[in-house]
């Protein structure tokens, strides 16, 4: 038995925030510690979106696993980058929508 609850990095595309939501919710009364994307109010400087794409990478080195959330099966740019960090480092990936 763990000492300490699983942690699980989201990752997503921004155009999912409120099904991102949903799923840090979900996991967090599982009784998971969740990480997940950081948010803005508006648009983001170039040089904000490349800090915050390196700090996501960091939140995936911290995690247990990785959840995609995928509806439709959409997985964008910087999430796609994401997936193939996690693997690099070998941490378990599941997706929302697997396919």
């Amino acid at each position: 038995m763990p000492d300490r609850p699983e942690i699980v990095c989201i990752c997503g595309s921004t155009r999912f925030v409120e099904e991102m939501r949903t799923a840090n919710r979900d996991l967090t009364f599982a009784g998971v510690i969740v990480v997940a994307p950081g948010e803005a109010d508006g648009s983001v400087t170039e040089e904000q979106k490349v800090a915050l794409d390196a700090l996501h990478l960091r939140k995936i080195d911290l995690a247990d696993r990785v959840l995609v959330v995928n509806p439709g099966g959409y997985v964008g740019e910087s999430t796609s980058r994401e997936i193939a960090y996690a693997r690099a480092v070998g941490k378990p990936i599941s997706f929302t929508d697997p396919d």
